[in-house]
């Protein structure tokens, strides 16, 4: 009889759960992860301090990093539900903060100051009397010579720990691992949304992130791609997280890719961006093929520094090789590339009135992966804002840019001039 009471007890326990959660009633949930909720700023230029409410208490590592002054919050998996537009405004020593996903489990927080500092305190208070928990960071103003010491004694302690790597030149060396590519029967996409995690790129008026729009149109020319049969499609992120620009270009060339297609959204200030509107195609060029360009390229190379990655020194180095090492066939293949996708947009979306743009952007440099980068238009303007937030747009364009392709890789095939 106990028996048969504890077995109905169980059933009608078992039954309680699932009504409740069928009429929207959520069961008592296992351990979740971190929330942040909310995050305020405090004080002045000489001390100011930043605070964000956590749902529960959590390990942090907090350090600073120059050109320009940053100060980097790294925490685990947290979950950012910060209200709209949180962080655009700063107080005091503090510019703006933002913040995201920087790698799976890794959440980060930046915050942007307008002088040399130093974290004076750094801690997490436990929740009590109604109060959740609290990350609290306090910053004081220093000196430049003091900041730069800070900086180099904590990448002294850094390099000590760590084992030493390797010389980055052999990544670069040409060629890559073509042998792959001839015993292979489709050829590889790399699909690159842009921006992402702590990145959200260009906002527009409305709230609309670029890292939002290009991801979802990023999703449909995969699902358009992947549709024909004919290509191996790779994304270089699949969720909302940043990936830094040289792990972009080590993707391409990782996969021994036939093709790297870098989505973007422009965006421009409101003294320009009257007029300015329709999608354009960038090839790579050490010289820009105008000021917009040469805006654009510094702009979107900026994206590493906005996601607080410290960038190694021989960084500039390094990218002067790459540009070097840019194979001539390469760089007239990602051309030619470029010209089929306008042809094939041509009468599907607006076009730019100088479409086809060159400039030195570093996600395109890849000495050995014919790459572009495509704007598809400018958050900026209203009439493409409303066209980019568009499934039917978006499935619409995926299918030309698909056609691109398809072209494309029919001459190289049949050894037909672009």
């Amino acid at each position: 009889m106990q028996r048969l009471l504890l077995t109905l007890s169980v059933v009608l326990v078992a039954a309680t759960l699932s009504c409740l959660t069928a009429v929207g009633v959520a069961a008592p949930a296992l351990a979740e992860g971190t929330v942040a909720k909310d995050a305020r700023l405090g004080g002045d230029r000489l001390r100011t301090r930043f605070v964000t409410d956590l749902s529960k208490p959590v390990a942090f590592n907090v350090f600073t990093l120059a050109e320009p002054y940053r100060v980097i919050i790294d925490l685990p998996d947290v979950k950012f539900q910060l209200p709209a537009g949180l962080g655009r405004k700063g107080r005091g020593l503090v510019t703006a903060y933002r913040y995201g996903l920087i790698g799976p489990g890794r959440a980060r927080i930046v915050i942007d100051v307008n002088a040399p500092v130093l974290v004076d305190k750094s801690f997490v208070l436990k929740p009590q009397n109604g109060q959740p928990a609290r990350l609290v960071i306090d910053l004081i103003r220093t000196d430049r010579s003091t900041f730069i010491a800070g900086l180099e004694k904590r990448r002294s302690r850094q390099a000590a720990v760590k084992p030493k790597r390797k010389s980055s030149t052999p990544q670069v060396r040409l060629p890559s691992a073509k042998s792959s590519r001839g015993r292979r029967s489709k050829p590889v996409i790399v699909v690159d949304p842009g921006h992402g995690g702590i990145d959200p790129g260009a906002i527009s008026k409305t709230g609309v992130s670029e890292k939002t729009i290009v991801f979802n149109f990023a999703k449909a020319l995969y699902r358009a791609l992947k549709a024909t049969g004919r290509y191996k499609v790779v994304l270089t992120r699949r969720i909302d997280i940043y990936v830094p620009l040289r792990e972009r270009v080590a993707i391409a060339r990782r996969e021994a890719g036939d093709l790297f297609i870098s989505i973007h959204a422009d965006s421009l200030p409101r003294r320009s961006a009257k007029g300015v509107s329709g999608a354009t195609v960038y090839t790579l060029s050490e010289k820009a093929s105008d000021n917009e360009a040469k805006a654009l390229a510094a702009k979107e190379n900026r994206s590493d520094i906005i996601a607080g990655v410290d960038l190694p020194k021989e960084a500039d180095e390094v990218t002067n090789i790459l540009i070097d090492l840019a194979q001539r066939e390469t760089k007239n293949l990602s051309i030619a590339f470029a010209n089929t996708v306008l042809k094939s947009l041509r009468g599907t979306t607006p076009l730019n009135k100088k479409p086809h743009r060159f400039a030195g952007f570093a996600v395109l440099k890849a000495p050995d992966v014919p790459s572009v980068l495509v704007e598809l238009g400018y958050l900026s303007n209203r009439a493409d804002e409303k066209l980019m937030v568009s499934r039917s747009w978006r499935k619409k364009v995926a299918v030309a840019m698909t056609k691109a392709v398809d072209s494309y890789f029919s001459k190289r095939i049949a050894r037909v001039p672009f």
